[in-house]
C-alpha cells in the first residue's frame, strides 16, 4: 500500500468490501468466475496498483446470460412491493457502507470524497424512489367505442438489462438502472467501466449478500468485466432487450448501431457540452460559486460539467474577473483530503486530451486567462494532476464544439438580447445539461420555453450539475435521448400492453365494420 492509501485506511475500506488481491470480475450473485485477461486497476490519486480483476471470457457472459434469463422467470412473478423490499434492504445496507463505498469511489476514480460520498446517497436516493415505485407501476384505462367492452394497458418487465457504465460516476449509474429495473421485473447484467472496475466488484457483492439472505435466484444481478469486447458481447446479444450505455458520444454511436441493428432498445447517456448564460441581471456571487463548481468539480469529468460561459458583453470583464479570481483559490491535490477542491483525472490519456485541448484554443485564436498545465512533484506523482484553465475564445472555435473530459471553461461573450445568447448555447452537438443566471423573469421564461434551451436539462440560477433523482435525467441530439433516474423513467424498462375485454354475449368490430356470418 502506498504512503496514501496507508493514511486514509483504504486497506481497511477494501477489507470492508470483499475486495482482494486478485478478483474474479464475473458474477451472477454469490457464485464468482473469470477466465479472461487480468485487469489492473491503479489509483489517479497516486498512481499505486489497487487490486487485479480477471475478466469476463466468453463462456462466462454466456453463463452469466443464462443464469439471469432463469431468474427472471422466477423474478417476474414475484409481487412488485415485494420487489421494492428488495431495493429497500439494499439501500439500508448502502447507508451502512457508505463511508467506504464513497472512499473506494474517490481512490479509483479521483473524485473527491466529498463528492464519492454524495455518489452512494444517490444510489440510496434512487432506492428510496424505486420503492415507492414499486406500488405505482400503474397504467391507464380507456373507454371502449364497443358496447360491453373494456380497455386498459399494462407493462410487463422486458427481461435482461444491459448496463455499461462509465468510470466517471462508477456506482451510482448503475444503481440509477438497477433499482428500477428490479421493481419492474427485470433482472440486470452490468458491465462497469475497465477504469474502475473494483467499484463494480464491490457494488455486486453487497446485493449478491441480500439477494441470497432473501432465498432469492442467483442471476437477478449480473457482473462482467473487461473492454469494449466484453461490452460488444452484450450490445449483440438477442437476449438482452434493452442496453442502458453512458459513455461518450462515440461509443454511444457504436452501442445504438449494434442494438438496433438486432431492433432491441437502447437508453443512451452520452457526451455534454454544458453553458451558463449570464445576463445583466445575473447574481454575480451565485453564478461564480455555479460556474467554478461545474467546470472544477470531478476535475470537469462529468457529463454536466460546465464547459462555456456565455456571459453579456456589460458584465463579461466583472463576471471574467470574478472567476479567474476564484481559480486562483482553487486547492488542487490528493482528492481523499476534504480540504481540497480538485483532484486528478482519471488517467494519463486523459492528460493527453487536456494538453491537446488547451493548444488548440490557441492555435485558434483563443486566449488563456488561467494557463493550466500538468502538475509533478510531491503529491502529483502519479502524472493525472492538472490545473483547471480558462480561456477567452469564439462559439464558432472548433474545440469549443467539442467536449474534452477535462477542467477546461471556455468564456463567450454576446451582445443584445438573451436570443442571442440561447442560440449560442444551442449551436453544438450535444444537448444535455444547460442554466442561465438571472432575476429577470421574462428572461427566465424564455430560456424554459418552447424557443428556449433545447437541453434536456435547463435550469435558472444554479449551475449545469448536480441533478436530483426526483427529476428524469438525460438530454437530446448527440446526448443520445434516453432519460434515467426519476419522474416516469422508469417506463424505458418495461413493455407495454394494450387490452380489451369483451364482457358480453356478441362481437362487434372496431370502426362500425360488419362481418356477418
Amino acid at each position: 500500500m502506498s504512503k496514501i492509501a496507508q493514511t486514509f485506511g483504504i486497506a481497511e475500506v477494501l477489507e470492508t468490501l470483499h475486495i482482494k488481491e486478485i478478483n474474479d470480475g464475473t458474477s451472477t450473485g454469490s457464485h464468482w468466475t473469470g477466465n479472461g485477461e487480468e485487469l489492473n486497476s491503479y489509483s489517479p490519486v497516486d498512481g499505486a496498483l489497487i487490486a487485479k480483476v480477471k475478466t469476463t471470457s466468453k463462456s462466462d457472459y454466456g453463463n452469466a446470460i443464462a443464469t439471469a434469463q432463469k431468474a427472471f422467470r422466477q423474478w417476474r412473478l414475484v409481487p412488485a412491493p415485494r420487489r421494492g423490499e428488495i431495493v429497500r434492504q439494499f439501500g439500508e445496507k448502502l447507508r451502512e457502507l457508505k463511508q467506504p463505498l464513497g472512499k473506494l469511489v474517490s481512490y479509483e476514480m479521483g473524485k473527491s470524497y466529498q463528492e464519492g460520498l454524495g455518489e452512494v446517497q444517490e444510489m440510496i436516493d434512487i432506492c428510496d424512489f424505486a420503492v415507492g415505485l414499486s406500488r405505482q407501476l400503474h397504467g391507464l384505462t380507456m373507454h371502449s367505442e364497443r358496447p360491453g367492452h373494456r380497455m386498459y394497458e399494462q407493462y410487463h418487465p422486458l427481461g435482461v438489462v444491459g448496463i455499461i457504465s462509465a468510470f466517471n460516476f462508477p456506482v451510482a449509474v448503475w444503481a440509477w438502472n438497477t433499482a428500477l429495473a428490479w421493481v419492474c421485473g427485470d433482472v440486470c447484467i452490468w458491465k462497469p467501466s475497465e477504469k474502475t472496475p473494483l467499484c463494480g466488484i464491490a457494488c455486486q457483492k453487497i446485493i449478491a449478500d441480500i439477494l441470497k439472505k432473501n432465498g432469492l435466484p442467483e442471476g437477478i444481478s449480473c457482473l462482467i468485466n473487461g473492454d469494449y469486447r466484453v461490452g460488444e458481447m452484450m450490445t449483440k446479444d438477442n437476449r438482452v432487450p434493452l442496453v442502458s450505455a453512458t459513455g461518450s458520444i462515440r461509443m454511444g454511436k457504436i452501442v445504438a448501431q449494434a442494438v438496433a441493428a438486432r431492433l432491441g432498445k437502447s437508453l443512451l447517456e452520452l457526451g455534454g457540452n454544458n453553458a451558463i448564460i449570464v445576463t445583466p441581471d445575473a447574481d454575480i456571487k451565485m453564478t461564480v460559486i455555479g460556474s467554478v463548481f461545474g467546470a472544477v468539480g470531478t476535475a470537469g469529468q462529468r457529463c454536466t460539467s460546465t464547459r462555456r460561459l456565455i456571459i453579456h458583453e456589460s458584465v463579461y470583464e466583472k463576471v471574467k474577473k470574478a472567476i479567474v479570481d476564484a481559480y486562483g483559490q482553487l486547492r488542487i491535490g490528493n482528492p481523499l483530503n476534504e480540504n481540497n477542491h480538485v483532484g486528478p483525472l482519471i488517467d494519463k490519456d486523459a492528460v493527453d486530451k487536456y494538453r491537446e485541448a488547451l493548444k488548440k484554443v490557441v492555435a485558434e485564436g483563443g486566449r488563456l486567462l488561467v494557463e493550466g498545465g500538468v502538475l509533478d512533484g510531491e503529491g502529483y506523482e502519479s502524472g493525472c494532476y492538472v490545473q483547471p484553465a480558462i480561456a477567452e475564445a469564439r462559439p464558432d472555435f472548433e474545440i469549443v464544439q467539442q467536449e474534452t473530459f477535462a477542467p477546461i471553461l471556455y468564456l463567450l461573450k454576446y451582445s443584445g438580447d438573451v436570443e442571442n445568447a440561447i442560440d449560442i448555447q444551442n449551436n453544438v452537438a450535444q444537448g444535455l445539461s444547460s442554466a442561465i443566471m438571472t432575476n429577470n423573469l421574462r428572461e427566465a421564461e424564455r430560456f424554459l420555453s418552447v424557443a428556449g434551451s433545447d437541453c434536456g436539462i435547463a435550469n435558472v440560477n444554479i449551475g449545469t450539475s448536480g441533478a436530483e433523482i426526483g427529476g428524469a435525467f438525460g438530454g437530446e441530439k448527440e446526448t443520445g435521448g434516453g432519460r434515467e433516474s426519476g419522474s416516469d423513467a422508469w417506463k424505458i424498462y418495461m413493455r407495454r400492453q394494450t387490452n380489451t375485454i369483451n364482457y358480453t354475449t356478441e362481437l362487434p368490430l372496431a370502426q362500425g365494420i360488419k362481418f356477418d356470418l
